[in-house]
């Protein structure tokens, strides 16, 4: 049966109304775009499907942009697949259209075959091509990634595949990187800097905060945009800033509900027990977290969760000892 196709899940989103600017980003992106990979990966809430969306807003006019929100669904080879095509026909409507006769005929069994006919046909593009695969996180089967494996070992020079994540995606990202062929942005480089959140807070949320208050905020976040974000929701209308900043932590119901609906119910019950459970410390290390949960997976669980970008901070090079982000501390 042919896959039908959700057009919305190939549509650039539309850039919010409060923007902040973010030229040093947007820089780094378009100075890295002769890499074959553009990784954006930060915990949830950090900006990436805005700031992708806002890049390739601006190189529409220069290049071609394909763009493909994923969901648990693309998890099938053949349904990917068929949303891949979908989202370069967006650019091209004659690309691939022998791909999806053979996908119809034979699925999954000639997946490389299919991908050589895709990938001659994006070579005679005649300008640079932008393939955008945002929430790539979501994806957990093995066929997907070795099938985004194969497109980025044998890409013509003129695709440029983007990937907005919370974690790293098991791709040859060492390879690519000792290559030169990996653009990164992390966390780090995502979260507000002290100028952007007084840009956000006092003009985009017309809040009139202090430069102290506005500091506070950006320290307490650590940068974090959804917890600026909600944070300034929450300052609307009161008089007691000082005061409702000092006391803002991941406890606030906004923070909370937010967390609860993105974070936590989207892990295991063993990693919410984990989490829980070791809240409660300043400073988190494999065995003092074995002697809390009565486990002896601690240190694993700490390298997955620093994986996962789950809001843990390495304290230092060999991963010994993690912190929770401030906010939740």
């Amino acid at each position: 049966m042919k896959t039908p196709i959700l057009t919305t899940k190939l549509h650039i989103p539309a850039s919010p109304q409060r923007l902040v600017p973010r030229p040093r980003l947007l820089e780094k992106l378009e100075s890295e775009l002769c890499c074959k990979l553009a990784l954006i990966c930060a915990p949830a809430g950090f900006g990436k499907s805005t700031l992708v969306s806002a890049w390739v807003q601006a190189a529409q006019p220069r290049q071609y942009v394909a763009w493909l929100s994923l969901d648990e669904s693309d998890n099938e080879l053949t349904r990917f697949l068929t949303y891949l095509v979908a989202a370069l026909r967006t650019i091209e409507g004659d690309i691939g259209r022998g791909v999806q006769g053979a996908l119809e005929a034979s699925g999954e069994e000639n997946v490389e075959a299919v991908l050589t006919i895709l990938l001659n046909e994006i070579a005679e593009l005649p300008s640079e091509a932008i393939l955008v695969l945002d929430d790539y996180h979501v994806i957990e089967a093995p066929p997907v990634h070795q099938t985004l494996a194969f497109v980025l070992e044998h890409a013509p020079p003129q695709l440029h595949l983007v990937i907005a994540t919370r974690e790293d995606p098991p791709l040859p990202l060492a390879r690519l990187r000792a290559r030169g062929q990996l653009a990164e942005l992390r966390g780090v480089d995502l979260r507000f800097t002290t100028t952007e959140a007084a840009e956000f807070l006092n003009q985009a949320m017309g809040l009139g905060l202090s430069d102290e208050d506005v500091a506070a905020l950006e320290s307490r976040t650590e940068g974090w945009i959804t917890g600026l974000q909600l944070a300034a929701i929450s300052l609307q209308g009161r008089k007691d800033a000082t005061s409702f900043i000092k006391s803002f932590t991941g406890s606030h119901r906004f923070v909370l509900d937010y967390l609860i609906e993105e974070v936590l119910n989207q892990q295991t019950a063993e990693v919410q027990a984990f989490l829980l459970q070791t809240a409660i410390l300043d400073r988190l290390t494999g065995p003092l977290c074995n002697a809390l949960t009565g486990q002896n997976d601690g240190q694993a669980t700490l390298e997955m969760l620093e994986h996962a970008n789950l809001f843990i901070v390495p304290l230092d090079e060999a991963r010994h000892w993690y912190r929770y982000h401030h906010l939740f501390a």
